[in-house]
């Protein structure tokens, strides 16, 4: 049993562009940054164990930060998606999905800056 060709719709139209404008936007560095450049007059970047330990653990935090961006892209256009729809019931989704992507992207904001750590860490030492 064949199922009929779908006409092409606006959502399925715009889907693989915006993932095309996504991906672009992650992966090319805005005009004028240099990847890895320092500003000039600083000093020399120490090396060493914990230099190394540290600028990892920068650049995971940045990847970290990058997945959830790309992550939290997808939750938002799945609720603008629905937003925007003629169909009522899809309008009720699409409010009851605002406030839970709300929600997590306030979690993952105060987890990617260190606000989660900060209030950790106090939680435990007291200071």
């Amino acid at each position: 049993m064949e199922r009929a060709a779908r006409p092409l719709t606006v959502r399925s139209a715009a889907a693989p562009a915006l993932a095309v404008l996504f991906a672009v936007s992650v992966l090319v560095p805005a005009p004028g940054s240099h990847v890895g450049a320092e500003p000039a007059g600083s000093p020399p970047a120490p090396t060493g164990p914990v230099a190394n330990f540290t600028s990892a653990i920068n650049r995971l935090v940045e990847l970290v930060g990058l997945a959830g961006g790309g992550i939290l892209a997808l939750v938002w256009a799945r609720v603008a998606l629905s937003w925007f729809s003629n169909d009522v019931t899809k309008k009720i989704q699409a409010k009851d999905r605002a406030r839970d992507a709300l929600i997590g992207t306030l979690l993952f904001v105060a987890a990617v800056s260190g606000l989660v750590y900060g209030l950790a860490h106090w939680v435990v030492t007291g200071s």
